[in-house]
């Protein structure tokens, strides 16, 4: 959606009339109240494009949205944001309720409105939802979520989650137990809306099997529908819905359109050609909107899925995808191609291809500020290599900008032709960007702040990763993220709880995983085991060892260690067979069990987004804070960047905790605040790396957003970096 905010000035004079009594004013009428009522179905129009009719139009979709809209409590809002707000929906008011209206007044109307909401500033700072991983989802009614393959958009105020239900959804769901081959017919296109991306709220189905398309056939005689994304189209007003389908023995681009993001959508086009492409069709494709509003396809050619492609959605009406630009090319091919754009850069992250099954995230990283200009060559996403992307492939992304930092959520799919590769088909991950690359985060619960943007581990989030064995999908003898130490290793068929795999390791063998950074607390080590003795060691960063020893049993028996402290940095956990004998283990597990001391107010970690750390983030130096510390590249310019929020202008002391444990002294470093350089820092030697100190200095911060940079000047570069605290 472009953001624009033209509308017909006579609906501005009525509105600026009207503004005082936004807030308490009633739904245009009952046939509009109610969002949970979802829009009957429709009969299709034309086949072909849909025209902008110059006379009077029927749109429900403007008072659906108005009606919506005028829910809104500016109260919860900052009064700045919410006069062009009330602003714009007495002027969309206006509009739908004029009979003489034409399809270029509700579209001005409705993109105003829009634009609008997505302005509109709340006047707190929002709360912290936890997002669950490994786990079946249900909407806010207690059903369950079905979409898979689709995507989140953002409209106005609100997050809409499109998505493909299938049969074989229903079946996992009922038995994850075994694989349900073949099972992806299509029962419906549903929606559901959210305000904070955590809980969902089903909408309506906005495409069945009984929706019309082309030449007489409906959605139920497709022979595929799947991999979909929604945009808005300010010229028509219109909500444009992008799937694959196989229609009538052709693969194409099934273009459908509704009034409403909830509405039930109508035949829009179906192409079949996509200029550029060696195939018709797509391979895999995901709809991405920019910040200027234009929108895309990003897909692969559908024979082969080697090459990576970005397709300008048509302006006039979003009913086609415009000539494709190639922008990467692998010979294996891949599938889930997705977009995202972070820190004034696209990102194009795919998959392997091989049916379904998790890999890494491959990524293509522009080098312009032009979605369709040249890219990198492919590298692995940071963080997907240890659980391959936590047991996914890529789905789709979603940006939040937050008032204190921008955090992109990875939402990856789990199926893989139904599915037994673990619970729950929807896992979204964190990505930040510290350093050089986004860093995908691994967790299995966190909590996500969607006002601020801010995100943190969860308090049930599992350690380990790959607990359950199901990364690999095939018989191996190294399993993914666990190195092998000795003897024999291999995953197996059958785990516990009907799960399909599980780790044995045997002849005296062992693995081990280095969990990169746990904070600290205390802990409970968890599995189930099977087969011969064996145990399990935890080790902490200081060395110190708990052992869980594995009693012979012959089937499935939980054990659990409790009461495990461990100090804050890596951690190293040891399967081991004691003698020949084979023992098996699975749905392995370390869950911190102590709340932890919280940071004090005002401080910032250096290893944590919102801070950027040009180096790597490391935790094998002993004494730090939080999970780790900012270890800079010896270069000069290698930096270290806080984000900090200040309510008020006003002056501040700034405590930046350091060790320098080099030998050849000092390391000096500009102190740059919101662009300029204020002064310069000699960081002095502290005599070891586990040694710790605090450097303090005053600095003058603006009201709101802030950056702190310490910008090195000679090729020794920073010293490690643990915190900033502002006081």
């Amino acid at each position: 959606m472009k953001q624009r905010s033209h509308v017909v000035s006579k609906y501005w004079k009525l509105a600026a009339a009207a503004l005082l009594s936004v807030a308490l004013s009633a739904p245009l009428s009952a046939s509009t109240a109610a969002a949970e009522t979802p829009a009957p179905q429709r009969q299709a129009t034309e086949l072909q494009d849909q025209g902008a009719a110059a006379g009077p139009v029927v749109d429900r979709g403007l008072e659906y949205l108005v009606s919506d809209y005028q829910t809104r409590t500016p109260t919860k809002y900052t009064a700045d944001s919410w006069k062009p707000f009330a602003k714009a929906l007495t002027a969309a008011a206006e509009v739908a309720g004029d009979t003489s209206a034409t399809m270029p007044d509700v579209a001005d109307a409705k993109t105003a409105l829009m634009t609008a909401a997505a302005d509109l500033k709340a006047a707190d700072e929002g709360t912290f939802q936890t997002i669950t991983n490994n786990t079946f989802w249900n909407d806010t009614s207690g059903n369950p979520i079905y979409s898979q393959g689709g995507g989140v958009f953002k409209f106005g105020d609100t997050y809409y989650w499109y998505g493909v239900h299938y049969t074989g959804a229903e079946l996992y769901r009922a038995n994850p137990t075994r694989k349900y081959d073949g099972n992806v017919s299509f029962v419906s296109i549903p929606v559901y809306s959210s305000k904070d991306l955590v809980n969902w709220k089903f909408e309506n189905n906005v495409a069945t099997r009984s929706t019309r398309i082309q030449n007489g056939a409906t959605l139920g005689q497709a022979g595929w529908v799947g991999r979909l994304g929604v945009s808005y189209n300010e010229n028509t007003g219109k909500y444009v819905l992008a799937t694959q389908a196989y229609v009538g023995g052709g693969h194409g681009v099934l273009f459908l359109q509704g009034d409403s993001p909830t509405d039930t959508f109508d035949y829009g086009y179906f192409q079949t050609q996509i200029t550029n492409s060696p195939t018709t069709g797509t391979g895999d494709q995901t709809v991405f909107t920019d910040d200027d509003g234009k929108d895309y396809l990003i897909f692969s050619n559908r024979e082969g899925r080697g090459r990576a492609f970005v397709s300008k959605l048509r302006e006039s009406d979003s009913l086609r995808a415009e000539p494709g630009v190639q922008i990467g090319q692998n010979s294996s091919g891949r599938e889930g191609n997705a977009m995202f754009k972070l820190d004034g850069k696209y990102y194009h992250a795919a998959s392997d291809l091989h049916g379904w099954n998790s890999s890494v995230a491959h990524v293509l990283e522009s080098t312009s500020g032009n979605i369709q200009g040249s890219y990198t060559g492919e590298y692995t996403l940071p963080g997907t290599e240890m659980d391959y992307s936590h047991v996914t492939q890529t789905g789709f992304f979603v940006t939040v900008k937050g008032t204190k930092q921008n955090t992109v959520i990875f939402a990856g799919d789990r199926w893989a032709d139904f599915a037994w590769n673990g619970v729950g088909y929807n896992q979204w991950m964190p990505v930040t960007k510290t350093g050089a690359r986004p860093q995908f985060h691994s967790v299995s619960q966190w909590q996500f702040n969607a006002t601020t943007g801010e995100w943190r581990v969860g308090p049930a989030n599992n350690y380990i990763l790959n607990p359950d064995i199901q990364a690999d999908r095939v018989i191996v003898s190294s399993v993914r993220g666990w190195r092998n130490l000795s003897g024999s290793v291999t995953n197996v068929n059958g785990g516990a709880n009907g799960s399909r795999f599980a780790l044995q390791v045997s002849n005296s063998g062992g693995v081990e995983q280095r969990i990169e950074s746990v904070p600290a607390g205390t802990y409970t080590l968890s599995l189930h085991a099977r087969g011969s003795a064996g145990q399990v060691v935890i080790t902490g960063a200081d060395g110190s060892q708990r052992t869980l020893g594995i009693p012979s049993s012959s089937g499935w028996a939980k054990r659990e260690l409790t009461g495990i402290e461990l100090p804050g940095g890596a951690a190293i956990v040891t399967v081991r067979a004691s003698g020949s004998g084979g023992v098996t283990v699975d749905q392995l597990s370390l869950v911190k069990t102590s709340a932890g001391t919280p940071a004090p107010p005002g401080r910032y970690e250096a290893e944590t987004a919102p801070a950027q750390c040009q180096g790597t983030i490391d935790s094998n130096q002993a004494g730090y804070s939080g999970s780790g510390f900012c270890n800079g590249n010896a270069t000069a310019g290698a930096f270290a960047e806080f984000a900090v929020h200040s309510e008020t202008a006003r002056t501040a002391t700034l405590g930046i905790r350091f060790a320098n444990g080099a030998t050849s002294g000092a390391r000096p470093a500009n102190l740059v605040v919101n662009g300029s350089t204020v002064g310069t820092v000699s960081f002095g030697s502290t005599g070891a790396w586990t040694t710790w100190t605090t450097k303090t200095v005053t600095v003058s911060l603006n009201a709101g957003s802030n950056t702190i940079r310490w910008d090195p000047t000679t090729a020794a570069g920073l010293p490690n970096v643990d915190y900033l605290d502002v006081g």
